[in-house]
């Protein structure tokens, strides 16, 4: 079994602590900054083993070199040789076993051009999604295209509905405003927006979310939906959906 912990970092970031029970070895997911993981593996007397890399960013990698100097865990990340320290490159439906996990890599190109996610099936299985899908959006386009986003999203529509999102941004509340005003008529959005509210208000965490909630709220995956292709309409928007997603996504780049 495997225990998730975040730990905040920079301005908005989760650096996510996967942990072995009953055993000192942990992993990191995107350590965008060493100094938290540090003081949290010290004061937990743990042993970090694996780092797990998404993408390129700084905020996803400005930690690695530091953690591999001072621990030499074994680093897991996509083909690109600008993230020194990668020594296993991941590929589309390459494998990994990390803690005793087996994690599939999927590549998912949009957010940039290098991005990969990590899920493990389980009960539930769990997801490493970096910043392709957050909670109520999707990562902004700063490499790839509108189509790639969307196709990348695609490859997370076979995972179960309880799969767990870890996201590694707390965007939720902002994105679920965007959402609000892309699909007005959602209830269950809004009573999850309550819900998130109290989580802040109470310094919690928003995420883990789940892919069955996203479904049910997340405006870029409900483009099927006629509530919001009637709001996109009324933007002059009559595309297929590709085009909706790009619409889509302009629109929430300057909310």
């Amino acid at each position: 079994m495997l225990t998730v912990i975040p730990i905040p970092a920079l301005q908005d970031n989760y650096i996510w602590v996967l942990r072995q029970e009953a055993t000192p070895n942990v992993a990191v997911v995107d350590p965008g900054d060493a100094r938290p993981v540090v003081e949290w593996l010290e004061r937990e007397n743990a042993t970090l083993e694996a780092v797990l890399i998404t993408h390129h960013h700084q905020d996803h990698t400005g930690g690695l070199a530091e953690l591999v100097e001072r621990y030499a865990p074994v680093v897991y990340g996509p083909d690109n040789p600008a993230i020194e320290g990668v020594q296993q490159v991941m590929r589309q439906d390459d494998e990994c076993h990390v803690l005793g996990q087996r994690f599939e890599v999927h590549t998912v190109p949009g957010h940039t051009l290098d991005h990969i996610a990590f899920h493990a099936a389980g009960t539930p299985g769990l997801l490493f999604a970096g910043d392709t899908l957050f909670s109520g959006g999707c990562g902004r386009l700063f490499e790839g295209t509108p189509a790639q986003m969307q196709a990348s999203l695609a490859k997370f529509a076979p995972l179960d509905g309880d799969t767990q999102v870890f996201a590694a941004h707390e965007y939720t509340l902002s994105n679920l405003a965007f959402a609000a005003a892309a699909e007005p008529d959602n209830a269950v959005r809004d009573d999850y927006r309550r819900e998130c509210e109290a989580a802040r208000d109470a310094g919690r965490p928003t995420l883990p979310t789940t892919l069955g909630r996203e479904r049910q709220i997340n405006p870029f995956l409900r483009l099927d939906q006629p509530g919001l292709r009637q709001t996109l309409a009324s933007q002059g928007e009559s595309g297929d959906e590709t085009s909706a997603f790009a619409t889509l996504r302009a629109w929430k780049d300057r909310f």
